[in-house]
C-alpha cells in the first residue's frame, strides 16, 4: 500500500509526524519551496496528503495546545474542503483529547501572520481558527491529484499573543532553527529576549500536544 504523504513546515513536526505508513516532506516554512518539492513527486506515490505540525491561533479562545482537525482550507478565494470521512476518523482517534479537539476551517498564507491586530483581522475576513503556511499548499496538490487530504494542527502562539519578526524567519531551508540567526537577532534588541521566551513556551505546549496525538493516529496518520 502507498504511505500517506505528511506535509510539515519544520524539521521537527516532520520526525513527528513520519513512522510506519507515512513519508514526511518539509519546506522550512517557505510556500514556494514546498511547491517545488511537492511538484517533484511525479507521480505523487501516495495514497492520502495530511498536513500537520503547529499553527497560530486565530480564534480568540484557543490556547497553546489545542488541536485542530481541519474542515477545510482557505487561501484567498480558493477553498479545499477537508475529506469528510478522513476527517471523522481523525476525530475519532483523537477523541480522547477532550475540549482541547475541535473541527473548524484553516486559513493559509503566504507570509506569516505575526501581530495580534493582523490575527484578528485574519480572523475576522475568514472565520477561520488557526492559520499556517503549509495546510492550503498540502491542500492544492491533493486536489491536483484526486487524493484524499486532511490537516491536523496544533495552536502554538494563541490569537492574543504576537510573534517576533526574527523568530518566523530564524528557519534554515530544512526547516531546522537558525539559531546563529535567533542570537544575532537578540543581540541587536535584547527586547526581544520576553517575545521570545514567551513563543518558547507556547512552542514547548504545541510541540507537547502533537507528541500525544501521534501515537493516537497510529499507523499512516489515522487515514483509513
Amino acid at each position: 500500500m502507498l504511505p500517506v504523504l505528511a506535509v510539515t513546515g519544520l524539521a521537527k513536526e516532520a520526525r513527528l509526524a513520519a513512522g510506519p505508513g507515512v513519508v514526511a516532506i518539509g519546506a522550512g516554512g517557505n510556500p514556494q519551496r514546498l511547491r517545488t518539492l511537492l511538484e517533484a513527486r511525479r507521480p505523487p506515490d501516495c495514497r492520502a496528503v495530511v498536513s500537520i505540525g503547529i499553527a497560530g491561533g486565530l480564534a480568540p479562545d484557543l490556547a497553546p495546545g489545542d488541536v485542530v482537525v481541519a474542515s477545510e482550507i482557505m487561501a484567498g478565494d480558493q477553498r479545499y474542503p477537508a475529506d469528510p470521512a478522513v476527517a471523522d476518523a481523525l476525530m475519532a482517534r483523537l477523541a480522547s483529547l477532550g475540549g482541547s479537539l475541535r473541527r473548524s476551517a484553516i486559513v493559509g498564507v503566504e507570509t506569516a501572520i505575526l501581530t495580534v491586530v493582523d490575527k484578528a483581522g485574519l480572523q475576522a475576513r475568514t472565520g477561520a481558527a488557526i492559520v499556517d503556511m503549509e495546510s492550503h499548499v498540502a491542500a492544492a496538490f491533493a486536489a491536483r491529484h484526486g487524493l484524499p487530504f486532511a490537516a491536523i494542527r496544533v495552536v502554538c502562539d494563541p490569537a492574543d499573543r504576537a510573534i517576533p519578526a526574527f523568530a518566523a524567519q530564524a528557519l534554515k531551508p530544512n526547516g531546522e532553527p537558525d539559531i546563529v540567526a535567533v542570537l544575532t537577532a537578540i543581540l541587536r534588541d535584547p527586547r526581544q529576549i520576553g517575545p521570545l521566551v514567551h513563543l518558547a513556551r507556547d512552542s514547548g505546549r504545541a510541540f507537547a500536544a502533537l507528541t500525544r496525538c501521534r501515537p493516537l493516529l497510529g499507523h499512516g496518520l489515522g487515514v483509513p
